[in-house]
């Protein structure tokens, strides 16, 4: 089955359409183009408005081995770049820039990688970015504690959730 989004005049997907690929060969090959004039036949939208997306992709690669289309499969809100032939979600803050290669956005400030403290088996932070500061918070911190024995006499590691932000009001 062939894909397509159907895009605004300002470039946001709208919805993704399901053709059967018989419907839109052209002497036994895919063509785009007879698939972008049935759904505009069919919808009564600009022919296009319609791109043709693949179902495999995500962060221009493609699941099976395939050559990615159009960096993602896009869904309703996502963005249509013309200038890069390319799908990304929504640009997530004004700081942020476009990965034209994954249609990816990349904040100015790369974030924490994950951290572990081998001394307490494990110490997990969670951020939010912070526009305003240019920087990432720490949003909560998962830290290990101890080891219990659940009721069926297992034993397990307890962690307790610790919350920065509302723990110091």
């Amino acid at each position: 089955m062939a894909h397509f989004a159907k895009i605004s005049e300002e470039n946001e997907v709208l919805s993704v359409h399901v053709v059967n690929n018989a419907d839109i060969l052209d002497n036994g090959v895919e063509s785009e183009t007879k698939g972008q004039n049935l759904l505009s036949e069919i919808h009564g939208w600009p022919a296009n408005l319609f791109k043709q997306c693949s179902y495999h992709t995500s962060k221009g690669v493609h699941s099976n081995g395939g050559t990615p289309l159009r960096a993602n499969f896009p869904s309703v809100g996502f963005m249509w770049h013309e200038n890069h032939n390319i799908f990304s979600g929504p640009k997530p803050y004004a700081s942020w820039t476009l990965d034209t290669t994954t249609g990816v956005w990349n904040p100015p400030v790369a974030k924490p990688a994950a951290q572990e403290d081998p001394e307490n088996k494990s110490n997990i932070r969670h951020y939010s970015w912070n526009e305003v500061n240019q920087q990432w918070d720490i949003l909560s911190e998962d830290i290990w504690v101890g080891t219990v024995e659940n009721e069926d006499g297992s034993v397990g590691d307890y962690v307790d959730s610790q919350d920065p932000i509302h723990d110091q009001e």
